[in-house]
């Protein structure tokens, strides 16, 4: 991994793409995300930032500390693929915007791409500052293959604020440090964190679902056993 990553590898100083969640617990899905993201996009990098406090969402099941290892060891052997423990060790709850903040003020004028689903982009208009976002990064959209992101399909304020945002080309993220919306396409995975805890809860397998290490890991310290999944 490089030492710096928001500064980039050498050689490579193309966009940062960063991608936040609980990872309660990380799969494939969220890796292939990633991945794919970094493939179409041509991302530098990924920067992964496990959540502490999620504000918009119930407590994650498990301990920061348990949930930040998962994460390491799936990231493991990938150089493309840095971790962020900043917002596991805040005390206060993890808003997307002031994390940016944060990221921003240390990566210069380096594109930024912050990379989300296409339902969590449909509901951008009730994150904490959320026109703050496009002035901080660029957005990058995961869409189902054959769909396209369309400022018809969003709720008014959010097309009001994509209305000259919208790109196409990949290219555009590297123009500017923020401030563009592009869509790309990901393979469909059928995976969710609590469909996961609820496998794992039933004492079913998850083999194949998420790597082998965070598999291990998860049986190693009996996570997710109990009904409400802890």
């Amino acid at each position: 991994m490089p030492e710096d990553p928001l500064s980039g590898p050498p050689g490579l100083p193309g966009p940062l793409g960063l991608l936040g969640g609980t990872f309660d617990p990380i799969h494939f899905g969220h890796l292939r995300l990633a991945e794919e993201a970094r493939e179409a996009l041509d991302l530098a990098a990924v920067h992964w930032i496990p959540a502490g406090q999620p504000p918009h969402r119930q407590a994650p099941r498990v301990a920061a500390t348990h949930r930040l290892e998962m994460v390491r060891r799936a990231l493991a052997g990938n150089p493309a693929f840095t971790v962020d423990d900043a917002e596991m060790r805040a005390t206060a709850p993890s808003y997307t915007v002031t994390t940016l903040e944060r990221l921003r003020a240390a990566s210069d004028r380096r594109p930024l791409v912050l990379l989300m689903g296409a339902d969590a982009f449909l509901e951008l208009a009730t994150w904490h500052r959320w026109r703050d976002l496009f002035t901080l990064a660029h957005i990058g959209v995961a869409t189902r293959p054959g769909f396209e992101l369309s400022a018809e399909a969003f709720p008014a304020e959010l097309a009001e604020a994509c209305a000259q945002r919208l790109e196409r080309n990949p290219d555009a993220l590297r123009e500017a440090p923020a401030g563009r919306v592009v869509a790309f396409a990901m393979t469909p995975l059928a995976i969710s964190a609590s469909l996961l805890r609820t496998r794992l809860a039933a004492g079913q397998s998850v083999r194949y679902l998420l790597p082998d290490p965070v598999r291990e890991y998860i049986d190693q310290h009996y996570l997710y056993r109990m009904p409400d999944g802890r």
